[in-house]
């Protein structure tokens, strides 16, 4: 199995070597290429072909650099009981989660926004706007599962390297339209932003959070949380968004409209449940 990916890999990489796109081709249908041709991993337990330009150790670095700032620029909570609570929950899923040579660390930033982040090699921030929110262990596990199905999944990696192939893309259009610079230039420089974000990255992080939905109720269940208070959290959080406005349009959205998100869940919680009963008879 380990030499057949490989195998498929190298093919992958030499049909990308005789890839000549035409000037004005549109580069969106080249980025897409590309990322077919360079999928060459593959994400945990769902299965889905992955871009992944970016080391596991690089990203590693770059998540802790950015978690050290993080610290100093914001308020830490140390003590008390949700401090302890978030303890309890980050350890018990990290326990389960499969991302080796992760340096797990749970941190409680104090800040009013309800939001949760977890940064590649095993940081985890919480917002305790959000506690409000969670309400219960239960509650928190579903955001902390979440947020670990993220970094095991390495979702910051490939959205990096879906980055790096729209950085790319967006040189190679300004390069074709150097004999003509100017208005028309500018216009199709601004689409070619426009496109790429609304048919690449956001449909990208989209899969990503369903993706990590998806995980995250299957690690709650294993560290022997009930992945039916999913729902719960869920249904919370979009009253929470309908009473501040709703959210913006789901192809604008990086995130999954609410009620998908819900639908998605119902469909993977037998598996969880079975995950959940496993756990508990252990």
């Amino acid at each position: 199995m380990i030499k057949t990916a490989m195998g498929d890999c190298k093919i992958r990489r030499r049909l990308l070597g005789h890839f000549r796109p035409r000037p004005l081709l549109s580069l969106l249908t080249s980025v897409s290429l590309t990322m077919t041709l360079l999928s060459c991993a593959t994400a945990p337990e769902t299965g889905r072909r992955q871009l992944l330009l970016v080391s596991p150790v690089e990203e590693a670095q770059l998540g802790l650099q950015a978690f050290q700032q993080l610290k100093q620029q914001k308020p830490v909570v140390t003590k008390g009981k949700d401090a302890a609570m978030l303890q309890q929950v980050g350890g018990r899923i990290s326990q389960v989660a499969p991302l080796p040579d992760a340096r797990w660390e749970f941190v409680l930033f104090k800040d009013q926004s309800p939001n949760a982040f977890a940064l590649p090699g095993g940081k985890v921030g919480v917002n305790t706007g959000i506690l409000p929110i969670t309400k219960d262990e239960a509650g928190l596990a579903t955001v902390i599962g979440h947020e670990i199905a993220h970094a095991v999944a390495r979702h910051g990696a490939e959205r990096m390297s879906q980055g790096m192939l729209v950085q790319l893309g967006g040189a190679g259009l300004s390069a074709a339209l150097g004999s003509n610079p100017g208005a028309t230039g500018d216009l199709v420089m601004q689409a070619y932003g426009l496109g790429s974000q609304l048919g690449v990255m956001l449909p990208y992080s989209r899969i990503q959070e369903l993706e990590a939905d998806e995980l995250g109720l299957l690690y709650m269940a294993r560290a022997g949380y009930d992945p039916r208070e999913a729902i719960g959290f869920w249904t919370r959080f979009a009253a929470y968004n309908a009473k501040r406005g709703g959210a913006p349009p789901e192809f604008l959205s990086t995130h999954p409209m609410d009620q998908r998100r819900i639908e998605a869940l119902d469909r993977v919680m037998p598996r969880a449940v079975a995950e959940y009963e496993r756990a508990r008879s252990r």
